[in-house]
């Protein structure tokens, strides 16, 4: 093709994108609303309130400036006013540990210790070093604050403002040389000989006899070896230390080139490793600084360890071996007694959870409670990525509780310490978050979606149990941060079409509280001239019966088109059919738009969504491609079936998991979708981390079955709409590399009805407008030229 010709074809590709912009009916232009919050307002967010209670602190950005700031809300004067940098940096950190008394409490920030007095809201450091403490809790019956620096555990002594070392953690010890049988036998000859080394001998044994008398009243040396010790925490009373070894071999690790650079020339950033590659070990061990004995917690008689899980009975052939069955050990949650504690187990496949009794006096551990699940143990509170789920002692002392999916949802238990007498507090078709019991011990708070699925209240409970009260009042969603007496309520707060602002209400336990007081405006002018769609949360019938949840824009009649576009949400475990201000805020704008164009536009929380408990969670479970796809192509039946949308113009997109189903839509659906915009999307499972492939899929070596029916490139063969790939070059997350091959496959496969748009500067989330508008102006000319007549 010579360059005249090059120059028509550019030349009508610009054309195009510039009709595809000039068709829009909406007076939203994609420009604008690319621009994200800095055209809608930016939002307050990190809420915590001042020890006094006098102020609530916030982080904001109302001036559009380069990144947010900490604002202060001021109770006496009613004013919204920027702290400043010195001031800020004095207040403690939001994350705090709670002496027993609660007179007290400790924290880190800026990789310091500091101790905070409740009751004047004044602080001290405790360190100012150039290395980082991490993990401050009290110990020794709250005399001393105990805390990690480097490897090591240190306390100081809050009366004498002693600064102690109580771990030694070494790689290897000292070893005393060893003789050869001939310099054994010289050595004995040289002490009959001469008396002068014999008293020479006696001198330095009597001293090293001293110096053992001494080194006794030092930590006990520990060998590590070339183990990372991890979890290191002091009991309550002081005399035990716990810790964890872990032994993390050594992957290969994926390279991401950078194109764009400073320097001009291509640089290379190592990134994560792929699913199935070997996983760390661990090890967890009791130092008894009292009897200066360290021992070893034995994890072996743990109820189904060593189980042969289900999946396997589609490999009869096969012989499951699991050498390394323990993947993860969270920080003990501590007696206050320091004799006992709870330990929070997960298997490395992700299969169980055990909930057990630790003696530290012995290392033994009692099973108290054994989760179970077939697929993968997850849900809200139920597990996390390192300390595990939520637990903690009941205030008697005698009962633990935590959290489990043991009805299909996510709610609090109790049991005794020995396992017996569990007990649900909490019942439903619904899901708990973040519970705490209160100050005065004698209730639950918590976050739940009672009412629908997609409406998150605060509630509170007796601590035995009981009716749920509900706090909070204003459908949506609200995020409650309680002040320090607990009387007042910080709320975040947002609707479907209302972004998050800033509110204070009165705790109704405490009384008439009246309606929240709003102190922060965040929306700008431009985002206030338009009026926002409030979607209509449906429901529509799956082929397997279920119910599908979503959320459905409709446009006026006098411009529907009779398209339809179905937005896939990422992350696979995440909600988007809910009624509060989404995460997805641009693509919430970008259907407005489409709307305003004529299109329907439908949101679906599909199988694996978050929010609707353990049977949606994991019906995606080996076969990711399947339900959370059939849900797409039922939801676009329901669009033909109900609101008049011609089944020939139906187009399908979303980013990261959205990206990955519009694939599989575009490849496995092409009778339901005519085109398809796959966003930063998985092409390969088996080129995906660990962490998250592992619990779906299991692993490519044991599950080759599962990665098979899951992977998009497996069935590019069956692309018939047009698609369009869009990447970031340097996604560290999902690799750009994944779309390199998929799109090899394609030209290999002779594939012409697809094209890909690369961005050399992003990552796996966009941050450059530019980037944000060109990609959505890439979608909705795709949209435009395939969905419309």
């Amino acid at each position: 093709m010579n360059r005249y010709c090059l120059t028509i074809v550019f030349c009508f590709f610009s054309f195009l994108s510039i009709l595809a912009q000039e068709s829009n009916l909406s007076e939203l232009k994609i420009a604008d609303i690319m621009n994200g919050n800095d055209f809608i307002g930016h939002r307050p967010s990190n809420v915590f309130w001042a020890t006094d209670q006098s102020a609530i602190y916030f982080d904001w950005n109302p001036d559009m400036a380069f990144s947010d700031s900490l604002y202060s809300y001021r109770f006496i004067t009613k004013d919204i006013e920027k702290v400043d940098f010195l001031e800020a940096e004095n207040l403690p950190a939001t994350q705090k540990v709670d002496h027993p008394t609660q007179n007290k409490s400790v924290y880190t920030k800026n990789g310091d210790i500091f101790l905070l007095d409740n009751a004047t809201g004044k602080s001290m450091a405790i360190t100012k070093t150039k290395e980082r403490e991490s993990n401050p809790h009290f110990t020794d019956n709250g005399k001393k604050v105990a805390f990690v620096n480097g490897s090591n555990l240190f306390s100081w002594d809050m009366e004498i403002g002693v600064l102690e070392q109580l771990t030694d953690f070494v790689e290897k010890l000292k070893e005393d040389p060893k003789r050869s049988t001939k310099d054994e036998w010289l050595y004995e000859d040289q002490l009959e000989l001469f008396g002068v080394l014999r008293e020479r001998k006696e001198k330095r044994e009597l001293g090293e006899r001293i110096s053992k008398k001494l080194d006794a009243l030092e930590p006990l040396p520990i060998a590590t070896g070339n183990k990372q010790v991890i979890n290191q925490t002091v009991s309550p009373n002081g005399r035990y230390v716990t810790y964890v070894l872990m032994d993390t071999p050594k992957n290969k690790n994926t390279m991401v080139p950078h194109f764009v650079t400073e320097s001009g020339y291509t640089e290379e950033q190592t990134t994560r490793t792929k699913v199935g590659d070997e996983l760390p070990t661990y090890e967890m061990f009791v130092y008894d600084t009292k009897r200066r004995t360290n021992y070893p917690v034995v994890l072996d008689s743990l109820e189904g360890l060593n189980d042969v899980p289900e999946f396997m009975k589609d490999y009869p052939d096969k012989t499951y071996e699991n050498k390394n069955p323990i993947g993860r050990i969270g920080n003990p949650t501590w007696h206050p007694d320091g004799e006992k504690a709870i330990l929070d187990l997960q298997a490395s496949n992700y299969k169980d959870r055990w909930l057990v009794l630790l003696d530290a006096a012995t290392g033994i551990i009692t099973q108290l409670d054994r989760q179970h699940d077939d697929a993968w143990i997850a849900g809200p509170g139920i597990t996390g990525w390192f300390n595990g789920g939520d637990l903690g002692w009941m205030p008697d002392g005698k009962s633990i509780w935590y959290k489990s999916e043991k009805t299909g949802y996510a709610h609090l238990y109790t049991m005794d310490m020995d396992g017996g007498n569990k007990r649900a507090l909490t019942s439903g078709e619904f899901e708990i978050y973040d519970p705490f019991i209160s100050k005065d011990k004698k209730r639950w708070y918590f976050t739940a979606n009672k009412d629908h699925p997609g409406n998150r209240q605060f509630y509170t409970i007796p601590l035995k149990g009981g009716k749920l009260q509900k706090l909070t009042q204003w459908e949506g969603r609200n995020d409650v941060r309680l002040s320090p007496d607990e009387k007042q309520m910080a709320i975040l707060y947002s609707y479907s079409n209302k972004p998050t602002e800033l509110y204070v209400q009165k705790n109704p336990v405490y009384g008439k509280s009246g309606d929240p007081v709003k102190i922060t405006e965040s929306n700008t002018e431009a985002f206030n001239a338009y009026s926002w769609k409030d979607p209509e949360i449906i429901t529509f019938p799956a082929a397997d019966g279920a119910n599908v949840h979503a959320r459905l824009y409709t446009p006026d009649a006098k411009v529907k088109n009779n398209a339809a576009v179905i937005f896939v949400h990422g992350a696979g475990y995440l909600q988007n059919a809910h009624k509060w201000w989404s995460s997805y805020y641009r693509e919430y704008m970008f259907h407005n738009l489409l709307v305003d164009n004529g299109y329907t536009v439908l949101d679906i929380d599909y199988r694996g969504s978050a929010g609707y408990g353990r049977d949606w969670r994991t019906g995606i479970y080996r076969h990711m491609g399947g339900k959370d796809l059939s849900d797409q192509v039922d939801g676009a039946k329901y669009l033909v079936d109900n609101y008049g949308v011609d089944t020939d113009k139906i187009g399908i997109y979303g980013g990261s998991y959205g990206g990955f189903i519009t694939l599989m839509g575009m490849f496995n659906a092409p009778d339901t979708f005519s085109a398809g915009a796959a966003i930063r999307s998985v092409g390969d499972w088996a080129a995906y981390n660990h962490p998250y492939t592992a619990h779906i899929l299991n692993t490519p070596v044991e599950d080759s079955l599962a990665y098979k029916r899951s992977s998009p490139i497996y069935f590019a063969k069956g692309l018939e709409g047009k698609l369009l790939i869009l990447h970031g070059m340097v996604d560290d997350n999902v690799h750009f590399q994944d779309m390199v091959r998929l799109s090899q496959r394609l030209i290999e496969l002779g594939k012409e009805n697809w094209e890909m748009a690369v961005y050399p500067v992003e990552r796996h989330g966009f941050v450059e407008p530019s980037s944000w508008t060109d990609e959505y102006k890439r979608i909705f000319k795709l949209f435009e030229e395939t969905l419309t007549d």
